[in-house]
């Protein structure tokens, strides 16, 4: 049996508030036999069966590509009654991981051909008493919520229903897809060690930046509140709970005597926490239950011994930035982007046994199901917020060609060739005299690199007016689509756009008294990006000039991720000569990095970046598995 045969999908009421939690009970008969839990909602979950937890987590999806879970529950069914409790939390509101839409749950236990139970107005349901409703306090804007426990209003609701009442059905329309990968795993809590504690505060070490579910074990000697926070790294003794609009901390009202309590919902990623507390309490346990997607690693071995710590610190980073997709910061914002993920799935290639072939290609197929009016690709995916980067639209070309040229698997280039077409189309329609323009409105980023003249005016309004980088990465998208379309049998009908498109870059673009590009036309903004990316364009210069330039210092730096194009200019052009300088480079970087954790920064300006938001653990800064793989 697939999908589901009976079930329907329901909620508490028939409105629902924003950040709201919801708490589904029913009971059925189970003799013998395998049973399937079919399980998809609006927002996030956890499933209980007879009491005890089952899974939790639902895959990032839109209405019209729904993700449901096959779980199988046969290893907690006892002969003759059981119970299966779920809580969703409804998020309600539009983030840069998720699309506002109507509350709901739809699940369905079905064994062989047969249907145990469904959900239904049968199913009992009710608004949680321990969980605060509608708070809609902000992580940041990226994660979402966070919320508030009390666990004085804890009840047995999961094993009996009480306080529940009859659900009510509600009217979703949605194309159900089975998640695409496995779940990710628990494994064994990471007990924290309190480094501090006194006047009712305390600071916990997990020693290693740590990416998990949030696990409290204590006893307190009274009713009271208290603030738990978390951070990458201290600063002046404390975690940042909050750094401008951000507030990194949830809120828990003790009850007397022990509490035990795991939120198997909100993912956390952090170093440190830090609670304060009315009272003191006795800790036995403070920690986060790891939540990972299993991979298996390539056995590298390297000769320098920095060499291996840079690399196993980057391989380490990739996997604290897997979830159900591909995150580029686990502390911050938990995001699929399209560049993000496209040097993380290049970096798995080469760590990960089989490339991770898999899991690339459902992040792949996920970003393919956007839907935005103007037809580039949103931000994030999925994402509610009308925002996007359109250079990034451009650089889903080369991460599909990438997947098609590592995995050999043409299926996921036939399924996504019309939406590349799509996209492509809305760039030529953004052209004027042979060039591509930048793209107007506060909806529109147009972001290249954290680094001098690339980083564009967010949620500002920039004139529609030519510029080198977003042509140059039209350019590569050209190429990259020629490749994909001979791979999968399909006609080029873009040779000579690309051709003009190069012709024109250079007319416009390249100063020939100084040998190098410009960022605009008439211009002196010569970064490392644009002529690093001009070289592995095609577009006409003197490579061997430009690189002499790059290693000398001569222009405006990239940022961290983009040096792989950096770098590959470099040895593209001469790798004898280069690779050492290539080296040193990584080593003198991320060797700064090495020094103080395990997983590498989002930029080398570390924590401090981005006025103290700056991440410890970004995936896309894991490209020098790709250079220590190579040499």
């Amino acid at each position: 049996m697939e999908k589901f045969h009976i079930a329907k999908w329901i909620w508490v009421e028939k409105n629902c508030k924003p950040d709201t939690y919801g708490e589904f009970y029913d009971e059925f008969q189970w003799e013998e036999g395998d049973v399937n839990c079919l399980l998809s909602c609006d927002g996030d979950y956890t499933l209980y069966i007879n009491g005890q937890y089952v899974a939790s987590n639902q895959y990032g999806d839109y209405e019209w590509y729904k993700s449901y879970d096959r779980i199988d529950i046969t290893p907690y069914l006892k002969k003759g009654k059981n119970s299966i409790a779920i809580l969703v939390w409804h998020f309600g509101t539009d983030s840069q991981r998720y699309i506002k839409a109507k509350a709901g749950l739809i699940f369905e236990l079905q064994s062989g051909d047969n249907v145990l139970l469904s959900s239904g107005e049968h199913t009992q349901a009710r608004y949680s008493i321990a969980y605060k409703q509608g708070m809609q306090k902000l992580v940041t804007r990226q994660l979402g919520f966070s919320f508030v426990y009390d666990a004085t209003q804890e009840d047995d609701w999961k094993t009996t229903g009480k306080g529940l009442q009859s659900a009510v059905l509600i009217d979703k329309s949605c194309s159900f897809v089975e998640r695409p990968i496995e779940k990710l795993k628990l494994l064994e809590c990471v007990h924290g060690r309190v480094v501090l504690a006194e006047n009712n505060h305390y600071i916990v070490d997990l020693g290693k930046e740590t990416v998990g579910l949030v696990s409290l074990d204590f006893v307190s000697p009274t009713v009271q509140k208290m603030i738990v926070a978390w951070g990458e790294d201290l600063h002046n003794g404390h975690v940042c709970q909050r750094i401008e609009h951000r507030d990194f901390s949830f809120d828990y009202v003790a009850k007397a005597g022990k509490n035990e309590y795991v939120n198997y919902i909100l993912r956390l990623c952090c170093r440190y926490l830090e609670i304060h507390t009315e009272e003191p309490i006795e800790i036995g346990s403070i920690g986060l239950i790891p939540q990972v997607y299993l991979v298996k690693e390539k056995q590298v071995k390297l000769d320098n011994a920095l060499d291996q710590k840079i690399y196993d610190a980057c391989v380490n980073t990739l996997k604290l930035c897997m979830m159900e997709h591909y995150v580029d910061t686990p502390w911050r914002e938990q995001c699929l982007y399209v560049y993000d993920s496209r040097n993380q799935a290049l970096c798995g290639y080469k760590a990960f046994e089989g490339g991770n072939a898999e899991y690339v290609r459902s992040n792949l197929k996920l970003i393919s199901q956007d839907r935005r009016e103007d037809g580039l690709l949103a931000i994030c995916y999925p994402c509610g917020m009308d925002l996007t980067i359109p250079s990034f639209s451009l650089y889903y070309f080369m991460q599909v060609n990438e997947y098609l040229k590592n995995t050999g698997d043409i299926t996921l280039a036939q399924e996504v060739y019309n939406k590349l077409i799509s996209i492509l189309n809305v760039f030529i329609d953004n052209r004027k005299n042979g060039l591509v323009l930048k793209f107007e409105g506060n909806n529109h980023w147009n972001f290249y690199d954290w680094s001098p003249y690339l980083d564009g005016e967010l949620h500002g309004t920039e004139d529609a007016i030519p510029d080198l980088m977003i042509n140059l990465l039209f350019i590569l998208a050209l190429q990259n689509l020629r490749e994909i379309a001979l791979k999968i049998g399909k006609s080029f009908m873009y040779g000579e756009l690309l051709e003009e498109s190069k012709k024109r870059t250079k007319e416009a673009f390249y100063n020939a008294d100084v040998g190098l590009y410009s960022m605009t036309v008439g211009g002196d903004e010569y970064t490392v990006l644009g002529n690093a990316l001009a070289i592995l364009a095609g577009v006409e210069l003197d490579k061997k000039y430009v690189c002499e330039k790059i290693v000398n210092g001569e222009l405006s730096d990239c940022s961290l991720s983009m040096k792989i194009f950096k770098y590959e200019a470099l040895l593209a052009t001469d790798k004898e000569k280069y690779q050492e300088w290539v080296l040193n480079e990584i080593r003198r970087e991320y060797g700064k990095m090495i020094e103080q954790g395990d997983t590498v920064w989002e930029t080398i300006g570390g924590a401090s970046a981005f006025d103290n938001a700056g991440s410890l653990c970004h995936g896309w800064s894991a490209i020098p598995i790709l250079f220590l793989n190579k040499f």
